[in-house]
C-alpha cells in the first residue's frame, strides 16, 4: 500500500465516524436502548464536548445519509481496515428511513 497525505479534516472525520459507527452497534446489540444513551455516556463519562450533543446527535445533524456515504467511502479505500468501516445495520436503516 502506498502512503498518502491525510489532512486534518479527514483525521477528525475518521475519529468521529468511528465513534458514530460503534455507537450504532452498541444500540443494535441492545447494550444501550437508544442513541441518546450512547451520547450521554460520551458526554458525562468521556468529556465529549457538550455543545456537540454527543457523537450520534452530531451525526444526526449531519444527516444519516451523509454518515452512511462517508463510512462507505472509508471502507472503499481498500486498506486493511476496510471491514472496520462497514456501516452498522442501524445506520443503514436510519439513512433509508431518513430519521433518527
Amino acid at each position: 500500500m502506498t502512503a498518502r497525505p491525510i489532512n486534518d479534516e479527514e483525521i477528525v472525520e475518521r475519529c468521529m465516524f468511528a465513534l458514530v459507527n460503534e455507537g450504532a452497534r452498541i444500540v443494535e446489540e441492545g447494550i444501550a436502548a437508544r442513541c441518546a444513551d450512547v451520547d450521554l455516556v460520551y458526554l458525562a463519562g468521556y468529556g465529549f464536548p457538550a455543545y456537540r450533543g454527543g457523537p450520534l446527535f452530531w451525526a444526526e445533524q449531519i444527516g444519516w445519509t451523509a454518515v452512511l456515504a462517508k463510512l462507505k467511502e472509508f471502507a472503499a479505500l481498500g486498506a486493511a481496515d476496510a471491514r472496520f468501516w462497514q456501516p452498522a445495520a442501524l445506520l443503514v436503516r436510519l439513512a433509508q428511513a431518513g430519521s433518527a
